[in-house]
């Protein structure tokens, strides 16, 4: 008997689940401290009650104060919490990306604060998907491959950025922007999140010549020849997620400065690893904010 996936959350629902600043952070209050919990200064288990006009919580013993946006994207923000949340909704619910200016849009905010939100949400969603290790010797195959990114694509100039992507077979992506394209860059990135012992597909690029003799089973395909699959061995999973971080960098964003590349590729590798649970992303989200270190 087959069972439905959970449907992702709409619009009228996540505006029925936060209607108001103070349902958000009451939200963050009960997330990241729960209804009760010691105090950090008295030592006592409490209940806390919210402070009026303040973003935050006193102890019911001795008055110490929590602040449940510290430590968060909107610490220190005078944007609503329900617009910061309404953004990451957005974010969650998009398959290719949120502008800023569809954010200045939509919660009426300055480009400048909406680029800013953009970013601090896009940070975040790197934290909360962090990176575990592929692979394995028991581990199904991990493919590799570069892609560059931006420039003008001069003759004799290297003015692109190099990004290596490698993903796991069903399994989750890992992107990292290069200062360069060889061996000395390509090697290490991958001794860091592929685990040794692991089967390993490329392309023939030079910098990948030596996994072989660093304990990887190595397998390749040669695409200058019109070769795209070897058996097991091919590079069309990470080439399509390529294809479309590519497709939504020059639809959504149109372009992205080196300095910045790497949050947007965070963005999504958060949406690719949580594609067989999109129901959740959300709410993974607004759930993973950590807590600060003195109330710990």
């Amino acid at each position: 008997m087959s069972t439905k996936q959970p449907k992702i959350p709409t619009l009228k629902q996540f505006l029925e689940q936060f209607p108001t600043d103070d349902s958000c952070l009451e939200h963050l209050m009960e997330t990241r401290y729960g209804k009760r919990h010691v105090c950090a200064k008295c030592d006592k288990l409490a209940n806390f009650h919210r402070v009026k006009s303040r973003r935050c919580y006193e102890c019911d013993f001795c008055g110490y104060q929590v602040y449940p946006t510290a430590g968060t994207p909107f610490e220190n923000t005078r944007t609503s919490l329900r617009d910061w949340f309404t953004v990451m909704f957005l974010f969650c619910t998009s398959r290719n990306g949120v502008s800023a200016k569809e954010v200045q849009r939509t919660i009426g905010v300055t480009y400048k604060t909406a680029w800013r939100m953009c970013n601090l949400i896009r940070q975040y969603m790197g934290y909360v998907d962090g990176d575990t290790p592929l692979g394995g010797p028991d581990g199904k195959i991990v493919e590799a491959d570069k892609m560059f990114y931006g420039g003008k694509d001069k003759k004799g100039e290297d003015d692109k950025s190099v990004v290596l992507g490698m993903i796991e077979r069903g399994g989750e992506v890992i992107t990292r922007v290069l200062p360069s394209k060889g061996a000395r860059q390509v090697l290490p990135a991958i001794f860091q999140w592929v685990k040794g012992g692991s089967r390993i597909a490329t392309d023939e690029a030079g910098a990948f010549r030596d996994l072989s003799e660093n304990g990887y089973l190595h397998g390749t395909i040669n695409h200058r020849e019109g070769q795209y699959v070897n058996g097991q061995v091919h590079t069309n999973t990470i080439e399509a997620f390529w294809s479309h971080v590519k497709r939504s960098m020059r639809g959504t964003y149109v372009s992205v400065s080196k300095k910045w590349l790497q949050t947007y590729l965070w963005e999504f590798e958060y949406r690719q690893n949580f594609r067989k649970q999109p129901h959740v992303m959300l709410d993974v989200l607004l759930r993973s904010f950590p807590r600060p270190y003195a109330d710990t």
